[in-house]
């Protein structure tokens, strides 16, 4: 009895420490972030979330209803095509939205599963979640808000610009027609681990393990669990998104907040269906095609999700594409360095236009 009184007491000691060592965590992290936000942010008062253009429904082919967004004229001289990331949605080009308006005629989508656009469960799909799927779901947008003749330039971050490259191995006949440019941002033709960001050592057993978890959690009953859990994450989600996703550390608080809103409204199904995709991505064979017109590939030196080495690849696959690395910015650039990425896609834009008249002027 004694010695299970000396037992049960240094269990409850270990608890008492274990438990003082997570509070002094929490406090530490509330500090932190309070620090933080007690910090000058010019982008208070920003109308994050609230740009919106004219909506478009588009059915893909196997009955998820796509929600797509059009601002500006339908005669302007070129259509801007946006495909986001992964967990994200249209909303995340709001830097895009507010300086391109105007030049052209801009098309954001949510991809299947994020933001407006409806899930593939529901709807007697059995395929998996896939990049190809993706590319697919594209093509029919592309169709349904840039009909007839009028070129269009596609600009995609992350997994966006993956859906780019199977919409080029899907219909590389409208690389060169319809299509006339691309911008590429921070994004991966193969080798995508999303536990990149992750220590060295980790990385192989968070990579063989995650799968295998993500598959249970999917499940109804764990999956309500842990949405309830990200719901009340608070200030670990906050430093968590700024590191992950951010290069510069005294990025927006405002900014910070803006991004983890958007990751958390995605559903953890969705999340863990198109992680398997990415881990599943392969598309260098789709490089060459993008060649056959003007392209531009971003990248942060500082990306902690899809490196700054796997995105050089691409452009180095890419036959004349430009490569354009941040300093100092990370996966999120669109955010972190706004004015960066839109000057490239004016640019891309304007060399897209000339390059495409030439070939149209007879000789």
């Amino acid at each position: 009895m004694a010695r299970w009184r000396r037992l049960t007491k240094a269990g409850g000691l270990a608890v008492g420490a274990v438990a003082a060592s997570a509070g002094v965590v929490l406090a530490a992290e509330k500090i932190a972030v309070g620090r933080l936000r007690l910090r000058p942010d010019p982008a208070v008062g920003e109308p994050f979330g609230q740009l919106r253009g004219r909506p478009v429904a588009v059915l893909a082919d196997d009955g998820v209803a796509l929600h797509a967004e059009v601002s500006g004229p339908d005669d302007a001289p070129v259509t801007i095509i946006f495909s986001h990331g992964y967990t994200l949605s249209q909303d995340i080009w709001h830097y895009q939205r507010q300086a391109l308006a105007g030049t052209a005629r801009l098309v954001f989508w949510d991809l299947r599963g994020h933001g407006r656009s409806g899930r593939s469960s529901g709807h007697g799909v059995t395929e998996p979640a896939s990049i190809e799927r993706l590319g697919a779901d594209l093509s029919l947008v592309l169709a349904a808000t840039a009909p007839g003749d009028g070129p269009v330039v596609l600009v995609g971050h992350s997994m966006g610009g993956m859906t780019i490259m199977a919409l080029a191995a899907r219909q590389p006949e409208l690389f060169g027609t319809k299509v006339i440019g691309t911008v590429l941002i921070a994004t991966a033709a193969s080798g995508v681990d999303p536990a990149g960001w992750l220590p060295a050592p980790l990385r192989p057993v968070v990579r063989h393990s995650t799968s295998a978890v993500l598959r249970g959690v999917s499940q109804r009953g764990p999956a309500a669990l842990i949405e309830r859990g990200r719901q009340a994450a608070g200030d670990i989600a906050f430093l968590s998104t700024r590191y992950i996703a951010f290069g510069d550390p005294d990025v927006s608080p405002t900014v910070v907040d803006f991004l983890e809103r958007i990751i958390r409204a995605t559903p953890v199904a969705v999340v863990t269906e198109f992680y398997l995709a990415l881990l599943a991505h392969d598309q260098r064979a789709a490089l060459s095609v993008l060649g056959r017109v003007p392209a531009v590939v971003l990248t942060g030196d500082r990306d902690r999700l899809i490196s700054a080495r796997l995105t050089g690849e691409v452009a180095a696959g890419i036959p004349g594409a430009d490569l354009i690395l941040v300093p100092g910015a990370g996966h999120l650039l669109i955010l972190e360095q706004p004015e960066v990425v839109n000057n490239a896609i004016a640019a891309l834009v304007t060399r897209a236009l000339s390059q495409a008249g030439r070939k149209q002027r007879p000789a």
